[in-house]
């Protein structure tokens, strides 16, 4: 009949519904180049799309390596899988147990080719798979970090002319690398290298010639070339570039005419090249100031090698590491802002960067406050890419990379120091940058907020095309520290993109570019702020708050409609977050815990929280708690206790609750534990100068919780590792150098101490800034330092008063010298020298004693050298405080001799 057609009739159309492709997935695995990176472990895969996933499959046979998974390769491998959709997630895992059978994975390429498109999605991993390393997972989710490269089944395939300079030197075995540019996307990473087996490239005067081939590029605007440093390599001076497009005949020259060393000019080894084209202008090239702001807090700094890539409107820097720091003295140490030059074919505006180090193990990573930004040495204005958080291992984000996207520019120095909108007058002019509108008369309604520490100022906002102008004194509202932009609060038929907003004082001359880069979509009600940027003012941190809605375990708690949360703080508030979409509905279930994220500039203490809820049908929901987490260092839970109705035997359309803080708690900082069994055995670098040629022997004791290290020498001071192997000590709390011989006539100059868990990778670092190994003028014979973790305040220093009593019977004097050990709980200040020549009779000597805090002193172990006529002693008392206080004194009883000839013959007591 008439309907059993119809049926039939929509069955077929939508019969390719089901009917989906079976698709060849090639999966590019890409094993690390780091030592022992290779696995014999059986390798598991699956691939996770929009349609579904592949299942766990395992890689069996490569099709380009006989032995699959070896350090620095690449293997393909083919998967048959219904079509997915859109590659999202790789899960990748192996089976392998036991020390040795880790994996290192750089990263998994997989291509694959539905309809007439080829496509490429990229999924970096850069991490261990190994129960004996990093976190000791063998299983991890990628996720796609690259966009697909769509190349609708075309591809160029270049000819590349490489000049070198005539005084180029003799080129050695050294990796070189290009990447080229441009308006459609970038290349892969080509490894220049010879393609007939003993040919020598790059000899002086020499044009080399190669073949690659890309995805549709566009328009050529730069390349990326780079040299691997090895060692003895000398450099290359690279003369040109040209590339010429094999099907269409296109041409591209570049005018290199610089130096790839770490010995000449720029000590660069990595450089780009804009292209030069009679018919097109050519893009600058603008040597970067890039400034790595390390924060303020206990263990911040890092030993660890740093990395960053600059990315903008145009392109990216490729990876650039951070090697020669514009300031004097170590870099990345603890409230240091370095500053390095990365040279780069101009960007256009920036938009975030990725930084990260290679430290391994917890204590090995560093507190970032921030990344700035400019163009040149010259230039006025700087990027503002803010952290707040650690890069470590076991911290934090516990990661040792991160993205950060730009807040926006501002000035690099204040052009007047008045507090801004308070003494000074005059209105600010403010400049708002968009997408285009398709319909200028259908105008989309924005709020602009602008916080104060007086108050905040609310303004309309009707925006018809892709820029706006606005003044306004902002009066009566005090210093602005952030913007909030809300909206659309009109019916909306098309979505629009805030670009930027650029505020200018007229008064002050104080200027501000915030980077919003967000869509206002025509079904949604959305809330965005950034701190302001004033120049020499650290900006105010984004925070992300995650919030807990915990719904009731009671009858008929659940119920449906629209809600919004307000969060207040002791700085601000994060305006209205509406937990609905504008066309639907949200439901809340009995005794369920719904999760919601926002972003806010940093509230400060939180206080209450406001919710707003709203039912068609009059349901009554019963809110338990809210429970409000920042994610931020050091993160905090925030919780707030309701268990109350909302919305019962309410009239009005909307009822909104106050519900005041509960209680708050921070989170420990230690985020991961170690699973690794500690064997002891750590690496020490020493870094010390002015040390004399004739030395004695240094050797080290570490202390820990549950006891100390036997006496171990210090092999070099130089900055090179040795091994030390200190036993189950527990956690370290501090180090002692102890002088072997007798003292020097000058102190040595410590610049570095560092150790390293061979087995947990931990790092450990101790304060060292203007220390002297056994005191300035080398008078004494050891020099402790306390252990520094990650903002965790080390053991102070402490400088002790000790006085010896000598007794007052006959002979009870001595000239030997006398030597004293103090012992704690916290453990012992090893054998010391008491300075003084002579221990009279009746008197009494006081020396001093510099010494990490050693708590609640428990003993002291006394003795002398039997040297000379009348080295006897007998002694009275020991009387030990701390030289700052009149209180807290330990007295150590003897009323014995210290003589070999007299009553027990003892020179060494032990006194409690």
């Amino acid at each position: 009949d008439g309907k059993a057609f119809e049926s039939h009739a929509n069955y077929k159309n939508n019969l390719s519904l089901f009917l989906l492709l079976v698709l060849v997935y090639e999966v590019h695995v890409y094993t690390g180049a780091k030592p022992g990176a290779e696995t014999d472990s059986n390798v598991y895969i699956n691939l996770i799309g929009t349609r579904g996933d592949a299942g766990k499959r395992k890689l069996h046979k490569s099709k380009n390596n006989n032995i699959k998974f070896r350090q620095g390769q690449m293997d393909i491998f083919c998967i048959k899988a219904v079509s997915l959709g859109d590659l999202e997630k790789v899960l990748i895992s192996h089976d392998g147990a036991g020390p040795g059978n880790g994996w290192f994975l750089d990263k998994i390429v997989i291509k694959h080719k539905e309809g007439k498109k080829d496509q490429e999605v990229v999924f970096p991993c850069n991490r261990w798979l190994d129960e004996y390393r990093d976190d000791g997972k063998t299983e991890r989710e990628l996720t796609a970090n690259s966009k697909y490269f769509v190349k609708e089944n075309f591809t160029q395939e270049w000819r590349v002319q490489v000049k070198t300079a005539r005084d180029s030197p003799e080129p050695r075995e050294c990796k070189r690398t290009l990447v080229i540019y441009g308006s459609k996307g970038k290349s892969d990473e080509f490894l220049l290298s010879p393609q007939t087996p003993g040919y020598v490239c790059f000899l002086p005067r020499a044009m080399d010639e190669f073949i690659v081939e890309t995805g549709d590029l566009g328009d050529v605007y730069k390349i990326r070339v780079s040299c691997d440093d090895v060692p003895g390599f000398e450099g290359w001076h690279l003369k040109s570039f040209r590339l010429e497009e094999l099907h269409t005949n296109q041409e591209v020259n570049f005018d290199c005419k610089c130096w790839l060393s770490l010995k000449r000019e720029d000590r660069e080894l990595v450089k780009e090249f804009p292209a030069v084209n009679e018919d097109q202008k050519t893009l600058p090239v603008y040597k970067y100031i890039v400034s790595v702001h390390v924060g303020d807090l206990w263990g911040a700094e890092t030993f660890a090698n740093v990395y960053i890539t600059l990315y903008g409107k145009r392109g990216d820097t490729g990876v650039r590491k951070l090697h020669a720091s514009l300031e004097k003295g170590r870099k990345f140490q603890r409230n240091k802002v370095d500053s390095f030059l990365v040279e780069a074919v101009s960007l256009s505006h920036l938009q975030k960067v990725v930084i990260g180090h290679d430290g391994e193990g917890y204590g090995a990573g560093m507190y970032l406050k921030m990344v700035t930004v400019k163009e040149s040495q010259d230039s006025d204005k700087e990027w503002v890419f803010p952290c707040w958080n650690w890069l470590d291992t076991h911290l934090g984000l516990c990661e040792t990379v991160c993205e950060i996207v730009t807040v926006g520019r501002r000035l690099i120095s204040s052009p007047r120091m008045p507090e801004i909108n308070t003494k000074s007058s005059g209105p600010w002019i403010m400049d708002i940058t968009g997408s285009d509108l398709n319909n200028e008369e259908d105008p989309i309604c924005l709020s602009f907020i602008f916080y104060g520490n007086l108050g905040h100022r609310k303004l309309p906002l009707k925006v018809t095309g892709k820029a706006i102008q606005i003044k306004d004194e902002l009066a009566d509202i005090g210093s602005v520290y952030k913007v909030q932009v809300t909206g659309p609060h009109s019916k909306q038929n098309q979505p629009w993109h805030l670009d930027f907003l650029h505020m200018k004082h007229t008064g002050t001359k104080e200027e501000m570019y915030l980077a919003f880069d967000c869509w206002f979509s025509p079904n949604e009600d959305k809330c965005v702020e950034l701190p302001v940027l004033y120049a020499d003012q650290e900006p105010l941190p984004v925070v992300e708050y995650s919030i807990h809605l915990h719904t009731g375990d009671v009858k008929k708690a659940d119920a449906t409609g629209e809600a919004y949360v307000c969060i207040q703080g002791e700085r601000s508030d994060s305006g209205k977050r509406w937990l609905n979409s504008r066309n639907s509905l949200i439901a809340f279930a009995r005794g369920q815990v719904d999760v919601f994220k926002i972003k806010a500039v940093y509230l400060g203490k939180l206080n209450r929280v406001l919710v707003g809820f709203k039912s068609l049908n009059k349901d009554e929901w019963f809110l338990e708690k809210i429970v409000i987490k920042e994610v931020l260092y050091p993160s905090s839970t925030h919780v707030f206790i309701h268990n109350d109705w909302i919305n019962k035997r309410s009239k009005k359309d909307f009822v909104e609750v106050a519900i005041p803080l509960k209680e708050t708690s921070v989170t420990s900082l230690l985020e991961k534990n170690f699973d690794t069994k500690r064997r002891g055995c750590w690496q020490a670098w020493v870094h010390c100068t002015q040390v004399p040629e004739d030395v004695p022997d240094i050797q080290v004791v570490v202390f820990g919780s549950k006891g100390k290290s036997p006496a171990q020498k210090v092999v070099n001071m130089n900055d090179n590792p040795f091994l030390l192997t200190v036993g189950d000590i527990g956690d370290i709390t501090k180090i002692s150098f102890v002088l072997s011989g007798p003292c020097l006539g000058r102190g040595i100059t410590l610049h570095k101490v560092r150790l390293k868990d061979l087995d947990t990778k931990e790092e450990l670092g101790f304060h060292t800034e203007a220390q002297c190994l056994f005191g300035e003028d080398g008078s004494e014979t050891v020099t402790e330092l306390a252990v520094v973790r990650p903002d965790k305040p080390p053991l102070r220093e402490v400088l002790y008063s000790v006085s010896v009593h000598t007794g007052t019977l006959p002979a009870s004097g001595t000239d030997a010298d006398v030597f004293i050990t103090v012992f704690g709980e916290q453990g012992d200040t090893c054998k010391r020298r008491l300075r003084h020549s002579k221990f009279e009779k009746g008197q009494v000597c006081t020396s001093e004693m510099r010494a990490v805090d050693l708590g609640q002193l428990r003993k002291v172990f006394v003795e002398h050298h039997n040297e000379g006529y009348g080295a006897g002693w007998y002694l009275d008392q020991i009387v030990i405080h701390e030289s700052d206080k009149t209180d807290g004194r330990y007295v150590f009883l003897c009323q014995q001799w210290l003589d070999s000839g007299v009553g027990d013959a003892q020179m060494g007591r032990t006194l409690k």
